[in-house]
C-alpha cells in the first residue's frame, strides 16, 4: 500500500472543454453509487475504469476495467490517470492525495481541495462557519481533557468523529457530560465534535444544494429545491420542492 501517490506531468482540459462519448472516464470507489454512475456513463457512450482494492465491488463488475488496487496505489493511479479524460469519486472517504494526482491530467470533480474538507467534520464545520454559513452549535474534542469539560449548552448532543463516519456511522447520541467522555472513548479516543442536537425542520435551508449545481453549471436544473429530513442522524426523505 502507498502512502503517497506518484508524480505526474500536467495536462489536464479545462473545465470548459467538452468530453465526448467513446472517452474513459476515472471512478475512485466501488460502491452502489459507483455502479449507478457506470451504468449511466456507458448508457451515454462513455467507457468507465474503476479503481477500487475490492475484488468483485459493485461498479467494479459492471465497469468496462476494473483496477483491483488501493487508492493511493502507484501502478493503479498511474494506469487510471493514463486512461481518463475525467474522474470523480464515489464516496468521501476516498483519499484527497490521489484525486489531487489525477487532476494533473484529467478533469476532477469534485476538487481534492473539497474532499480533504468534508472529509474531516471539524475543517468542514470551520469552513462553513468560515463562509458565514450557520452550523449547529459544536465543540471541538480533540483528547480526553476537552470531552470531560463540556459546556452544558450543547446538551443534549452527539458525539460525532472527525473522520470516517457516514451514514449515520461514527455517532454516539449524549445526555450528560459523563456520556461524552464516554463516547469520546468508544471512538477511541480520535478527534470528534459533540454537536448540540437541534431540529431541522425548515424546507427553506434545505435549497444550498441545488442553489450550487446552479452556480457551477450557469443552467436552472429542474430539481433545484431539495428538502432533505433526517432520522437518527442521516437523510431518510428527499423531497423535490415545487
Amino acid at each position: 500500500m502507498a502512502s503517497s501517490p506518484p508524480s505526474a506531468p500536467s495536462s489536464a482540459s479545462a473545465p470548459g472543454t467538452a468530453i465526448p462519448p467513446g472517452a474513459w472516464l476515472g471512478l475512485l470507489g466501488g460502491g452502489q453509487l459507483g455502479r449507478m454512475f457506470c451504468m449511466a456513463a456507458q448508457s451515454l457512450g462513455y467507457r468507465v475504469a474503476v479503481l477500487d482494492p475490492g475484488d468483485h465491488s459493485p461498479a467494479g463488475t459492471v465497469a468496462d476495467r476494473h483496477l483491483a488496487a488501493d487508492y493511493l496505489d502507484p501502478q493503479g493511479l498511474a494506469e487510471l490517470a493514463g486512461l481518463a479524460a475525467a474522474a470523480t469519486t464515489e464516496f468521501e472517504n476516498v483519499p484527497a492525495a490521489a484525486l489531487e494526482y489525477l487532476a494533473r491530467t484529467a478533469r476532477v470533480s469534485p476538487a481534492a481541495a473539497s474532499v480533504a474538507i468534508a472529509q474531516d467534520r471539524i475543517a468542514e464545520k470551520a469552513f462553513l462557519s468560515g463562509c458565514g454559513l450557520p452550523v449547529a452549535p459544536y465543540a471541538v474534542l480533540a483528547g480526553a481533557a476537552d470531552a470531560a469539560v463540556v459546556d452544558p449548552a450543547l446538551l443534549p448532543g452527539i458525539v460525532k468523529s472527525a473522520r470516517f463516519g457516514y451514514d449515520g456511522k461514527g455517532q454516539i447520541r449524549v445526555g450528560a457530560g459523563a456520556e461524552v467522555e464516554s463516547a469520546f472513548r468508544a471512538m477511541g479516543g480520535q478527534p470528534c465534535v459533540l454537536e448540540k442536537r437541534v431540529a431541522l425542520a425548515s424546507p427553506d435551508g434545505a435549497h444550498l444544494t441545488g442553489d450550487i449545481i446552479s452556480a457551477l453549471t450557469g443552467c436552472e436544473p429542474p430539481m433545484l429545491k431539495l428538502a432533505n429530513f433526517q432520522t437518527n442522524g442521516t437523510g431518510s426523505v428527499v423531497w423535490n420542492m415545487p
